[in-house]
């Protein structure tokens, strides 16, 4: 499945806002959707660090963005990893699933994912956590985490 396409405009301006809700200055850098996307996930991130809640729309971008990525690293469609209540995606080579609940679920909170997404938290921290759940024979993401 290929990735979203995201918009620069909309990640710009996602990026903005969680910019000025960190009292930092708007972005100025390159306008190049990679560079933008890179540049919003680092910000969520240190608002997650200052124990602030990050801006709902910098939240959604980056958890979409970064499923994409764990999509392009794993292909396939015998796991499911669902981040409510922004996006969900399929992804790891195996059995193809197509009706019903997928036997290999993987959920968690989009701070949770994020943070493993990006080196942040190892799958072994993030499965102990109470948001997380994680079943079926298929259900690790330790070989394609971290997806940057």
């Amino acid at each position: 499945m290929p990735p979203r396409r995201l918009d620069l405009d909309t990640v710009r301006a996602a990026l903005d806002a969680q910019l000025i809700a960190l009292d930092e200055p708007p972005y100025d850098g390159p306008d190049r959707l990679d560079h933008v996307l890179a540049t919003l996930v680092a910000a969520v991130a240190r608002a997650y660090d200052g124990g602030a809640d990050p801006e709902r729309d910098a939240v959604r971008l980056t958890v979409r963005h970064l499923l994409d990525r764990l999509a392009l690293r794993a292909p396939g469609r015998s796991v499911e990893v669902r981040v409510p209540p922004y996006a969900a995606v399929q992804c790891v080579e195996g059995p193809r699933h197509t009706r019903g609940t997928p036997p290999n679920v993987i959920e968690m909170a989009p701070r949770t994912w994020i943070e493993l997404a990006t080196g942040r938290l190892t799958w072994a921290e993030a499965v102990i956590r109470p948001a997380t759940s994680a079943s079926g024979p298929r259900a690790d993401l330790s070989p394609y985490v971290p997806v940057d």
